[in-house]
């Protein structure tokens, strides 16, 4: 692999990574709600899947998905569902435990559930590897680099915008205004998926 491939993959991948996306913003909403160390579970699950998905597409079962577009289709109205039940459990009262901690709100199954079915994470998968899986040196070892180097820029990623959203609420000390500040990251992760539902159905 040479400096000038991973510059290029780095320069397409990474803004597509970063951007706001169904589960940057879970990320946030997370280590808003529940702190940094509780949101570890969630980056697990989300990232495992991820992995799962980037050899899955690498190795060739993405030509047979796209093969297959209303499979597709009915993946991302499933995921589009499920980021709606999302913004419910982040709005609903939170239940405290007897030594008032809040219990968490997002655990390894809803990452897991959250990335293999969001459309964002897919569709950046058959974009990174349709640009990038080349034949410039062997295919197995290329699909390995790439899998491995997006799992990374992925946990660094997932990272800062969970201790973002653990920031935000830690040096609010207004509980009006913390209140406030997570009803905005709700919105957003509802904005997010209101624009892929009309997206979904214009496609249709």
């Amino acid at each position: 692999m040479t400096i000038e491939y991973f510059i290029a993959w780095f320069g397409v991948v990474f803004p597509l990574i970063f951007s706001p996306g169904p589960a940057n913003i879970v990320f946030a909403l997370s280590g808003a709600k529940q702190g940094i160390r509780k949101s570890l579970p969630l980056l697990l699950g989300v990232d495992l899947v991820y992995i799962i998905c980037s050899l899955i597409i690498g190795f060739g079962l993405g030509e047979f998905l796209k093969s297959y577009p209303t499979f597709m289709i009915v993946i991302k109205l499933l995921g589009i569902m499920y980021i709606f039940y999302l913004v419910y459990k982040f709005l609903k009262p939170a239940r405290q435990t007897n030594n008032d901690e809040t219990l968490t709100v997002y655990t390894f199954y809803d990452g897991m559930i959250l990335q293999a079915l969001n459309p964002k994470g897919w569709t950046m998968l058959f974009v990174m590897f349709s640009l990038f899986l080349d034949g410039s040196f062997d295919h197995t070892t290329q699909v390995i680099y790439l899998v491995i180097m997006v799992a990374i820029v992925n946990i660094f990623t997932h990272i800062v915008w969970i201790v973002a959203g653990s920031l935000i609420t830690q040096y609010i000390a207004n509980p009006v205004t913390e209140k406030y500040i997570n009803y905005s990251f709700a919105l957003s992760l509802l904005i997010v998926a209101i624009w892929l539902l009309i997206d979904t159905l214009v496609a249709i």
